[in-house]
């Protein structure tokens, strides 16, 4: 009989012999992922900018990578890239807030109805909840809400089909109506316009963030009850912050509630699972080697880094053979991430 409960605990429970003691790439972080993630399965990936690098690492091992908004295979993928094609499962652009993951799963499965407004710019049309999912906008109303509709039936398939759903939360700042429905972006900084008596700043605490995550997850798998969840965090910091304190603290407090609901969703439920792509990336342990000189962006190493970790651990517990072909290197100017335009209002 031990002496107390930490004298029989292996080396990875302790920060000399797990971190300390180690070069920084010899650091194991020892996921062990709940439930299998095949290579006949079908994987639908959302979220804020960082969930991009997860559908392309499944891309590039031949996994199924569930492409619920397809376009004609020969249209290149920066073409693509422009214009929201193979960036998520759908065309809903980035999903920053688990608010607007839920918002979303209501309209997509039929719960309410889209509101009617419509941006306009330069005498083209904005969709206020993709406003940069057409370049130079839409021609007209009924243009910008059938093409809208089908990306809702396509994240609706989503919903149905997939065998997995991969969400990355990436902020709790969010901007929202006066009506009640909330934006991607604040109006008037991508397109649209301000107006302090329409548009407030809710900044989302731990039990609003949980409150719609868990409602959505709720609403998914009451028509898929088999649908699996795996939930990571964006290790990106902010672009800006509108809480009225430094942007380092604004992040640290906005990554730590989203960190805390992820893993409180995860543990109380069998179906979700998370992992730690934020951790990898930003744990003192990593010495912040995986960002690139402006601390903002993820470098390619990193990227590498933190999708090696995910299959190599799905492989050691359910002997998966996942890689096929070597992926492209990611770059972050790749990404299609609405938020980062706010540097232009710095």
């Amino acid at each position: 009989m031990s002496d107390n409960p930490y004298a029989d605990l292996p080396a990875n429970r302790f920060w000399r012999q797990a971190v300390a003691d180690r070069s920084l790439f010899d650091i194991d972080l020892a996921w062990d992922p709940k439930f299998t993630i095949g290579r006949k399965m079908r994987i639908s990936t959302f979220g804020s900018c960082f969930a991009q690098h997860f559908g392309r690492a499944l891309k590039a091992r031949d996994m199924g990578w569930f492409d619920a908004e397809p376009i004609n295979p020969v249209i290149s993928d920066e073409t693509c890239q422009a214009y929201g094609y193979r960036v998520f499962s759908a065309r809903t652009a980035n999903i920053y807030t688990t608010s607007l993951l839920n918002q979303w799963t209501r309209w997509a499965l039929g719960h309410e109805t889209p509101p009617g407004e419509i941006w306009e710019k330069d005498g083209r049309l904005i969709d206020p909840f993709r406003p940069r999912i057409e370049p130079d906008g839409f021609a007209s109303p009924e243009e910008l809400l059938a093409l809208r509709d089908v990306t809702l039936r396509a994240f609706r398939d989503c919903i149905e089909k997939s065998d997995i759903f991969v969400f990355t939360l990436g902020l709790t700042e969010s901007w929202f109506n006066a009506d009640g429905y909330e934006y991607p972006m604040c109006p008037g900084t991508v397109a649209g316009s301000f107006d302090p008596d329409r548009h407030r700043f809710v900044n989302q605490g731990f039990n609003q963030v949980r409150q719609a995550l868990a409602q959505a997850i709720q609403a998914m798998r009451a028509v898929n009850p088999d649908l699996r969840f795996l939930l990571t965090v964006s290790p990106v910091p902010l672009t800006a912050t509108n809480a009225g304190q430094h942007v380092v603290t604004a992040t640290m407090e906005s990554k730590s509630i989203l960190r805390a609901v992820a893993g409180e969703i995860a543990r109380n439920r069998a179906f979700a699972d998370y992992f730690p792509s934020y951790e990898i990336i930003n744990s003192p342990a990593f010495r912040g080697v995986f960002f690139e000189p402006n601390m903002r962006s993820v470098n390619p190493r990193g990227v590498a880094f933190v999708m090696e970790t995910f299959f190599t651990a799905l492989e050691r517990k359910f002997g998966l053979v996942t890689e096929t072909r070597a992926p492209r290197r990611p770059s972050q100017d790749d990404l299609h991430c609405e938020e980062a335009m706010l540097e232009a209002f710095g």
